[in-house]
């Protein structure tokens, strides 16, 4: 029995655990034990706090790309974390550098979310956004037309680059909850062609473009990492303004219809230092 190469083999890459394009992204909320703190000698629980602080600083040397801090409402958790970088290692050693810290004891996992970023397929190529263009009736020998056409084929690559290499936005206010598309006999999302899917889409896109300059969305793909198959982050420039996109974008056909929703998780986004203090470690 022949052990030879499959044929096409050698062309593909090197097996790797980072993406071939976008990062690693991992959500991670802790509740913090108070009978585990109060075992904790002052002493000891100021040295906890510093080295916390150090293992949640997004400027420390070998830090992953980004990591940010919220301090949670409610009783669901305590804190929050939102960790991504091309390698999965570096963001799970965050979570082991916690673990067995000083106050490793005392911040207690009490839910995680694992994620991959990406382009959508709904994100409409230049072709795809001149033939929507053509359906709500703009004229292609319209000077309107071309101009349209060059603005979003300037716009796409950064709008892509921000989609698989976010920036934070300097909003205080977070939220994080992850959702599926439902497959159920009477509204089963994979059972509609992909003409009607990237339809309603387009119209779950244009109700949150209304938000610009309040909310800043941003969406990882989860199937086959978690247990749902997107986690949603939105970021608000006021509490108010992730209340106002959550409902308004409710009543478009792709979420009425079609969406189920997991657990809310909002928060308060903090420095490591301020975000412990918060949180009376």
């Amino acid at each position: 029995m022949s052990h030879g190469h499959h044929p096409g083999a050698e062309q593909l890459p090197p097996p790797t655990i980072n993406m071939s394009s976008g990062w690693h992204c991992l959500h991670l909320f802790y509740s913090v034990n108070q009978s585990e703190l109060r075992q904790v000698h002052e002493h000891h629980r100021a040295e906890g706090r510093e080295q916390l602080a150090q293992i949640l600083s997004s400027d420390r040397e070998g830090a992953p790309q980004r990591i940010q801090t919220w301090v949670v409402s409610g009783g669901k958790a305590d804190l929050g974390l939102m960790i991504m970088d091309p390698d999965p290692l570096k963001i799970d050693s965050v979570k082991h550098a916690i673990r067995t810290s000083r106050l490793g004891t005392v911040l207690k996992p009490a839910w995680s979310f694992v994620s991959i970023s990406e382009v959508s397929e709904y994100v409409p190529s230049v072709e795809q956004y001149a033939e929507r263009l053509k359906l709500d009736g703009t004229d292609p020998n319209d000077p309107a037309f071309a101009a349209k056409i060059r603005a979003y084929e300037g716009r796409l690559p950064a709008m892509n680059k921000q989609r698989l290499y976010p920036d934070f936005p300097p909003y205080p206010v977070a939220c994080f909850y992850p959702m599926n598309k439902i497959r159920h006999p009477h509204a089963n999302w994979y059972q509609e062609p992909f003409s009607s899917r990237s339809k309603m889409m387009s119209e779950h896109a244009t109700s949150g473009i209304k938000f610009a300059g309040k909310v800043s969305q941003f969406i990882t793909a989860s199937t086959g990492f978690d247990d749902w198959e997107w986690g949603v982050t939105l970021w608000g420039r006021a509490p108010e303004h992730i209340k106002d996109i959550v409902y308004t974008m409710r009543f478009d056909e792709a979420s009425a219809r079609y969406a189920e929703f997991g657990p809310f998780y909002v928060g308060y986004v903090l420095s490591p230092t301020d975000a412990l203090a918060q949180v009376k470690l």
